[in-house]
């Protein structure tokens, strides 16, 4: 992937200056040079691209003038997922705003005059920016998703630690979004760490996830770290192989990449309460060569999508043609002219069966329940030059334009997804807004499907909105109203040498077969053989299928152990797992520099606050959609607890995850 660099501007030298002396890596590209010649077609091109609620707030950041916040040019509310770029101003109004950012641009950029903006001041431009009451509470977060703020914890002392002992090895397992964000914090601390991954190559799922059609349903520049040279993303809703090389390239500009033991695999863990030390198994090589990595602090960043779970189906064996999870995509498969058979339409089969449609003779898609799917006319759109120049150019344009996307994509639907006890309608829906969108998204399938009526019954789900996970429509329902794609609602009752048969007794002749039937993410770090103190299983602390943590990332029993993406962290209302990585990070970064300076060995979860914890998330959740009756979801452990997504907002797990209280956990002191 490439990388810009920075500006050798003064402007770009003193904000580089200043935001490294406070520890903050800002996600906005610095000023051109102002000292240049600015191509003007060139400007007005870009500024004619450009989002007016963004350029408003940075006209307002460089200039300081107020009439850039204030009536005839404040943008006008807009709840799409990706709001309006003209702001919902008058033509005129629009056009003022863009004159005055191409003789801004065209004459050279001064020092900002708001350079960061105070607490006060960054409320009202979100406020302005998005035409809402935005809560005081996100403030903090969003100064620091904004680069306005250190986004990167840092030791107490400006000389660092002074341990006389060393600093803690850190074993971390798992280079994948996780890892990588505990990693940028271990290395710019000088803490010591290693990274166990079992691939060849960091990355994770989007190393591992190799399917056609695969992305993100997120907005990058939304699904992105808050540190580091902003991506050039050539499209909003990238496609993996763009994600895969951003999450290398943060690796390497960080310096993570050396710390990372590719081809190696944790097979087992053990706490050695005498030494305060985690001793871990390692296999790496062809599976003969076993090893051992004793480290102080063990983290787990294996996350919760990467065990593929495939269905105990009959005769699955007598197959004989290529049979496999769509996380294991063969990448020498041929499909042009073969009967293809992808079971399950969830948010992978939503990407891989239009990708494959035109390549397949014939495409049987097996579906165990219908899914709600939104429209999003930007899945597929590119991000224009225009846009790229000011994201690269422009002071502050690239953290507005994260912000906007990242409210859209945030808490503003959880209102949506709370149980109203005074609706007449549950079985359809949760309140009188849940009840709209399930109209917008019935009318939707309705008009999409309307030249194939018999499509409808089959596509129209009987469960309220989101409470599966919501998907994107990717041309769904025009693929599977294709002559050659037929949509299979009958159950399967077995697997066949050439096809499958489901229970209404029809063979469905197949030369291939692709499992996207989703993940194990009820094991998590359990699955690593993790022994803690006292010789205790984490596999028996979580046995019947319900996994619980401090705040998703600490567990009783288990001394200097940390997980990342655990229990009730996945995000299912919003948001980005690499927001809730960094949250987590810094968490457990902040833990381990005040072990340091503190000088504690180890620190374990007390058992009330985890209860608490678990208390408060299993009564959160009461309240919420996934608990709903009537349907089934993978959030849910077979005893119908919710066990995966987060009921919280996101600034409200951010603001749990800021600091670390070891008032939480019972701490050992070093031993001389």
């Amino acid at each position: 992937m490439s990388d810009s660099g920075t500006d050798s501007s003064p402007l770009g030298a003193a904000l580089e200056s200043r935001n490294r002396s406070a520890g903050a890596m800002p996600n906005y590209r610095p000023a051109m040079d102002p000292h240049a010649d600015p191509d003007e077609p060139s400007i007005r091109a870009a500024v004619a691209d450009a989002d007016l609620r963004v350029l408003l707030l940075c006209l307002f950041q460089i200039t300081g003038d107020e009439c850039w916040l204030e009536p005839p040019h404040r943008p006008v509310r807009d709840v799409r997922l990706v709001a309006d770029e003209h702001a919902g101003l008058p033509p005129e109004i629009q056009a003022d705003v863009r004159a005055a950012a191409v003789d801004l641009l065209r004459s050279g950029i001064p020092q900002p005059a708001i350079a960061v903006p105070d607490d006060t001041t960054l409320l009202r431009m979100m406020r302005v920016c998005l035409d809402e009451q935005v809560e005081e509470a996100y403030v903090p977060m969003m100064r620091d998703q904004l680069g306005f703020a250190p986004a990167l914890v840092d030791w107490s002392s400006a000389e660092g630690p002074k341990r006389d002992r060393g600093l803690p090895h850190v074993a971390v397992v798992g280079a994948g979004v996780s890892g990588i964000a505990i990693g940028v914090q271990l290395a710019r601390l000088g803490i010591p760490f290693t990274i166990i991954e079992k691939n060849e190559r960091a990355g994770g799922v989007w190393f591992e996830n190799r399917y056609p059609g695969c992305g993100v349903d997120t907005p990058n520049h939304a699904y992105s770290f808050s540190f580091g040279t902003p991506e050039p993303w050539s499209r909003y809703f990238s496609p993996r192989s763009e994600i895969h090389g951003y999450l290398e390239r943060i690796a390497v500009e960080h310096e993570v990449a050396p710390h990372i033991r590719f081809g190696t695999e944790v097979i087992g863990a053990r706490w050695d309460e005498a030494s305060c030390t985690w001793h871990l198994d390692l296999r790496s090589g062809d599976g003969d060569e076993l090893d051992r990595l004793d480290a102080a602090i063990m983290i787990s960043a294996i996350g919760q999508m990467n065990l593929p779970s495939i269905p105990d189906l009959e005769g699955a064996s007598t197959f004989v043609g290529p049979a496999f999870h769509s996380a294991r995509w063969p990448d020498d498969l041929d499909l042009d002219g073969r009967r293809v058979a992808v079971i399950g339409t969830g948010a992978t089969s939503m990407q891989l069966v239009p990708s494959i449609a035109d390549r397949a003779g014939h495409l049987d898609v097996f579906q165990r329940s219908a899914q709600w799917v939104r429209p999003i006319a930007e899945y597929h759109r590119e991000v224009s030059t225009g846009t790229q120049w000011l994201l690269d150019h422009v002071p502050f344009y690239a953290a507005w334009f994260r912000f906007t996307l990242l409210w859209r994509y945030g808490d503003g639907l959880l209102p949506f997804l709370v149980k109203d006890p005074d609706w007449p309608h549950p079985e359809r829906s949760l309140n009188r807004g849940n009840d709209r969108h399930r109209q917008e998204l019935t009318d939707h399938i309705v008009s999409s499907l309307a030249d194939h009526p018999q499509l409808v019954d089959a596509c129209l789900p009987t469960y309220p909105p989101y409470g599966k996970r919501m998907l994107i429509d990717n041309g769904w329902y025009e693929t599977i109203a294709r002559p050659d794609v037929d949509l299979v609602t009958s159950p399967i009752e077995r697997i066949t040498p050439d096809g499958i048969v489901t229970e209404d007794g029809l063979h469905h002749p197949a030369d291939v077969i692709v499992y996207a039937t989703g993940f194990h993410v009820t094991d998590l770090t359990a699955r690593l053989g993790v022994l803690g103190r006292g010789g205790q299983r984490l596999d028996e602390a979580w046995a019947d299928d319900n996994p619980t943590a401090y705040l998703g990332i600490t567990v009783p029993g288990f001394p200097n152990l940390f997980c990342m993406y655990g229990p009730n962290t996945n995000l299912g209302h919003g948001g980005s797992i690499m927001f809730q990585a960094e949250s987590q990070a810094r968490y457990i970064t902040d833990a381990i520099v005040q072990m340091v300076e503190r000088d504690i060995d180890a620190i374990e979860c007390r058992r009330e606050p985890h209860d608490r914890w678990v208390r408060d998330v299993d009564a959160a959740h009461e309240r919420m959609i996934w608990t709903h009756p009537g349907m089934s979801t993978w959030y849910r452990n077979r005893h119908g607890r919710v066990v995966s997504v987060s009921p919280f907002r996101l600034v409200d797990y951010w603001s749990m995850t800021r600091h670390a209280d070891l008032d939480d956990y019972v701490a050992s002191p070093a031993t001389r």
